[in-house]
């Protein structure tokens, strides 16, 4: 016998009733709602272990129902969506804000189960589900990024996306990236020099996803560049994310000029967290949330004005180190609730010692270094009051090294 609950919504009684008959002879347990408001009153008492959820119901649609969990932090399960007379357009949608499926009414009973059976071996493998583009914000400047990836999203031109460290950017690459169809994520770029039609023959059809294509060597880059001529041949959508302006790399002769008048050909930039920072208090809830459904840590909840701290600083580490910081105030408040005096003991902690606190060390190297160097540099900067020379001088570098590293890292000198 199963122990997963599988909540199932749709306003038709008979499907109910049908879909409850044939999951409960599998040995699931099922629970139901004939409306959107039955399904949120059940999901905030408790969480199921997956959802089936009709589109199309009189008081509010799935969609709209799928995107209100998504962006209260309560898509920490598998949802599959069903419709009688569902479109490709609609699936795609549901997908992106974090769907697991999609079921077209009358369901075919092996479909269901074998629907089902995925959906919940996805869950169990990936408790933190991908999160849609809502989980960067829902304010003007977010809003503004989501128009210009939907622009984009039929194109086949490769794009690039350039951000400071932290801020998501796989996000936005999952925003583009069709249902059924490969995703690839390589965790090193070694590939690009050894073997690139390799990636380009796992992601045929797809999306290929490349992270700090900037940090490449000249042999990667020249199988990037023989990579970028066969993209229509294999049908793949090459979406990449530098930290490092390749501008200034391709001016100072470490890269190449053909390879960056490529790349930029698109390009958007993701903006950083502080550009956005009246949706922090929202994303600090929405995190916290996420941990507590998840069994990480209590419930907690912040108040008013740790939420207003949060959304005064300036979080060099942009939303990683939000998650991070969020994290450790879960895990080391003395009560339910999270308060002002906490979070400025956490983001103290931070500045006396960047090299660990507010750092998550479940985030990749290159970022979480990145980001460490940034604070280091902002740190020194702050310390000698602007000279440069002492700054130097503390680091142990070349005054031309440490200003193209400044540089590089999106670091802005005072004026004196």
């Amino acid at each position: 016998m199963s122990n997963n609950t599988i909540l199932i919504v749709d306003d038709e009684i008979g499907i109910r009733e049908l879909l409850s008959e044939i999951l409960r002879d599998e040995g699931y347990g099922v629970a139901l709602a004939e409306n959107a408001g039955q399904a949120r009153t059940w999901r905030k008492q408790t969480r199921p272990d997956l959802v089936l959820l009709d589109i199309w119901m009189p008081d509010t649609d799935g969609i709209t129902l799928l995107k209100e969990w998504a962006s209260g932090g309560l898509l920490t399960m598998p949802v599959v969506m069903m419709s009688g007379h569902g479109t490709i357009d609609t699936a795609v949608e549901a997908t992106r804000m974090g769907a697991a499926g999609y079921l077209e009414k009358p369901v075919p009973l092996q479909k269901l189960l074998t629907t089902v059976g995925r959906a919940l071996r996805g869950g169990q493998l990936k408790p933190h589900m991908t999160l849609p583009l809502s989980s960067l914000g829902r304010g003007s400047v977010i809003e503004d990024l989501k128009k210009r990836l939907e622009q984009v999203a039929n194109l086949r031109t490769p794009l690039l996306l350039t951000s400071e460290p932290g801020t998501g950017v796989d996000l936005c690459a999952r925003f583009l990236h069709r249902p059924n169809t490969p995703w690839v994520e390589p965790d090193t770029l070694a590939s690009l020099a050894n073997a690139p039609f390799d990636l380009l023959e796992q992601a045929k059809g797809g999306l290929l996803f490349l992270k700090e294509i900037g940090d490449l060597n000249r042999l990667a880059q020249k199988g990037l560049l023989l990579l970028l001529g066969k993209l229509e041949k294999y049908s793949v959508r090459l979406v990449c994310v530098t930290s490092t302006p390749l501008a200034a790399l391709a001016a100072q002769g470490v890269y190449d000029p053909r390879l960056y008048e490529l790349l930029s050909g698109l390009c958007i930039n993701v903006p950083a967290l502080r550009e956005h920072r009246e949706d922090i208090p929202e994303l600090a809830a929405q995190i916290l949330s996420r941990y507590v459904e998840s069994g990480e840590v209590p419930l907690r909840q912040f108040n008013t004005a740790a939420l207003n701290c949060l959304r005064n600083h300036d979080w060099p580490g942009n939303l990683a180190q939000l998650t991070g910081v969020v994290h450790s105030l879960a895990l080391t408040c003395a009560g339910d609730e999270i308060s002002v005096d906490d979070v400025k003991q956490i983001l103290a902690s931070s500045s006396s010692a960047p090299a660990v606190a507010g750092i998550p060390l479940n985030m990749p190297l290159r970022e979480a270094r990145d980001m460490f160097e940034k604070v280091y540099f902002e740190q020194l900067i702050d310390q000698e009051n602007g000279n440069m020379t002492r700054v130097a001088e503390r680091a142990g570098l070349e005054r031309t090294h440490l200003y193209r590293k400044l540089k590089l890292l999106s670091i802005k000198l005072r004026n004196n």
